[in-house]
């Protein structure tokens, strides 16, 4: 007999771990744990608890071993911490496997830390030596690694200049021009090819809203969904860039700027690049303000100075401890993931497998795809654990009969945390049918079908799903092959909790606007009522011109001084408003009570 479900909390600072982009992390101080045979099975409720309790609740497990069990150990009884879970509904019941697939291992320059940019310096070099941080001063040792044979490499950066809050919307924004520079140490030219890549920024592939969620079919031009995404379709396709050279040469001892591109201020820049070179080479990523020719980006390498904007560098021992993910500098070991199934629809059930899995998002696989870092900055991830840039090629080879439906999924938010964007990308489902190809925004909670898989009966159908995961999404999903009722009654589900959702919020807003004015305690024995001010909620707040010959090799310089130190600068904070009365008080919460009230109503029909 299984034993009752235990309410389990985690013995752990909920604050300790707040991650970046790539991997969110919710405030969820509970779990909901409970002996199963298998780790991937989705967990039932405790007696007396309703679906609306189990929603708020965290499925993902904490990076912490330990919880604090009652009701199954006894009080005050610590025991080992379960499988990592992660709610998604199309699982509900069932059970995930693993693909056991494996990462190549060609070397990938990654240059995403800092994410975001606010002024010139070097972003990342592979040669030996180090740079001085702008934040701090202190010299930081170069992710250093040395190429030579098959090489990728993937760039994203963001520009917040300093006073971005008094950029205007009309203007011109200011902007940095990043560079790619290649440098050849040895005495004799390195010859390289480029097999696919693309350069992308917000000029050339803006973000528009209204192609973001759902899914749509892919033509010969991409929808407009950034430059992460523009850059790997491109690469998904094995296409180069016409501005790319398809060849070039390095002479010896030299250096030169593979290319340059605009990264406007509040926009993006993107590269995805893979090549072979027949001899070694080290790279680096620079940022310039305004240079006029490819020698000026060369001396900001030059310099010595890292670009401003690492705010992780107060946090290492967090990122050692994997309690801060960071964003990654240095280089990968994997450009490619591939992996094969075969499963049984018909005596198996239906098909979960995790993409783009994580520590936290592996539905009870226990599979992390994720590649290691051969080399880092000190303040980068110790992984790569956005896998931003790898291709994913995953074969199915699939039993059963008629259509099923191809499904994406990721993990729902929990607590009070709002639904986010979590994927917002491509891709390719290559079948005996022919190849079909779709773009796919998905947010985070949420379940969307690609395609319909047409199976016929007594034997096996192949499937192919391929994409180059893009920036700027949050690894961690699920890929499934389920009865089309099954999907259906998920999306079905998510529509009511949309509209329970706008439903509540517009009741919660009407009660606080129709509240009756206070009276005021000093004009009680006047008699007088006036009414008080209603209570406002404040929301939160050229081109370049070319080389005419090959940049000679400049001996290093001796490091420079250390920068003076900079004025901490504070930041206004918005003025709260002022205390109301007790009454006004508890009539708010009441409304908030209420609220709540008609949510779980609807979540537990």
């Amino acid at each position: 007999m299984t034993p009752p479900a235990a309410l389990a909390t985690f013995v752990a600072d909920a604050a300790a771990a707040k991650g970046g982009k790539h991997e969110k992390v919710e405030e969820c101080p509970e779990v909901l744990a409970t002996p199963v045979r298998h780790p991937s099975a989705v967990l039932p409720a405790p007696t007396g608890v309703s679906p609306a309790m189990v929603m708020k609740h965290c499925w993902i497990r904490r990076p912490w071993p330990l919880l604090l069990v009652t009701g199954l150990l006894g009080p005050g009884v610590l025991g080992q911490a379960p499988a990592a879970m992660a709610y998604v509904a199309l699982m509900a019941g069932q059970q995930a496997r693993s693909l056991q697939g494996s990462f190549n291992q060609v070397p990938v320059l990654h240059s995403n830390q800092p994410e975001e940019v606010e002024g010139e310096g070097i972003l990342i070099n592979t040669a030996p030596g180090y740079a001085y941080a702008a934040e701090t001063g202190q010299p930081l040792r170069n992710a250093e690694f040395t190429f030579n044979g098959e090489f990728g490499v993937h760039m994203h950066h963001k520009y917040f200049p300093p006073n971005r809050g008094r950029l205007s919307a009309s203007g011109r924004r200011p902007e940095l021009t990043l560079g790619l520079i290649l440098i050849n140490p040895g005495g004799r030219p390195v010859h390289i090819r480029f097999e696919n890549g693309a350069v992308r920024n917000s000029f050339e592939a803006p973000y528009l809203q209204q192609y973001k969620m759902g899914v749509r079919p892919l033509g010969p031009r991409p929808w407009n969904t950034g430059p992460g995404d523009a850059t790997a379709i491109q690469v998904l396709r094995g296409r180069l860039d016409s501005k790319l050279s398809e060849e070039i040469t390095i002479p010896a001892r030299s250096r030169i700027v593979l290319f340059h591109t605009q990264l406007p201020a509040l926009g993006i820049a993107n590269a995805l690049l893979k090549g072979r070179s027949d001899g070694p080479f080290q790279m680096a990523v620079v940022a310039a303000k305004n240079p006029q020719s490819d020698w000026e980006l060369l001396s900001v390498l030059d310099q010595g100075r890292l670009a401003p904007g690492r705010v992780y560098l107060n946090r290492i021992a967090d990122i050692n401890g994997r309690r801060v993910f960071s964003r990654v500098g240095g280089v990968a070991i994997g450009d490619a993931y591939q992996a094969s199934l075969s499963h049984d629809l018909a005596t198996q059930g239906p098909l979960h497998v995790p993409l783009t899995s994580t520590h936290r998002h592996n539905f009870g696989t226990r599979e992390v795809q994720v590649n290691p870092l051969a080399s880092r900055m000190v303040d980068s991830s110790l992984d790569n654990v956005g896998t931003y840039g790898v291709r994913f090629d995953v074969d199915l080879n699939l039993k059963g009969a008629g259509p099923y439906e191809l499904v994406l999924s990721h993990p729902s938010t929990t607590g009070s945390s709002k639904p986010f964007t979590a994927f917002r990308g491509s891709f390719q489902v290559r079948t005996e049918e022919g190849l079909q190809e779709m773009h796919v925004g998905l947010r985070s909670g949420q379940s969307v079908a690609l395609t319909t898989l047409n199976l016929r009966a007594g034997m096996s159908n192949p499937v192919r799903v391929s994409l180059v995961y893009p920036a700027d999404a949050t690894p961690g999903h699920l890929l499934s092959v389920v009865p089309a009722s099954q999907i259906a009654m998920v999306q079905d589900r998510e529509r009511q909790l949309e509209l329970a959702r706008s439903a509540a919020s517009s009741s919660a807003a009407a009660r606080l606007s129709n509240l009756p004015a206070l009276p005021d305690p000093d004009a009680a024995t006047t008699g007088a009522l006036p009414s008080l001010p209603p209570l406002v909620l404040q929301p939160g707040t050229p081109p370049l011109q070319p080389l005419l010959g090959p940049y000679r090799y400049i001996p290093p310089v001796p490091p420079p001084p250390p920068a003076p130190a900079r004025p901490s600068q504070t930041r206004s904070s918005a003025p709260s408003p002022g205390l109301a009365s007790d009454s006004l008080v508890d009539r708010y919460q009441q409304a908030l009570e209420a609220q709540q009230q008609m949510m779980r109503g609807l979540m537990g029909r």
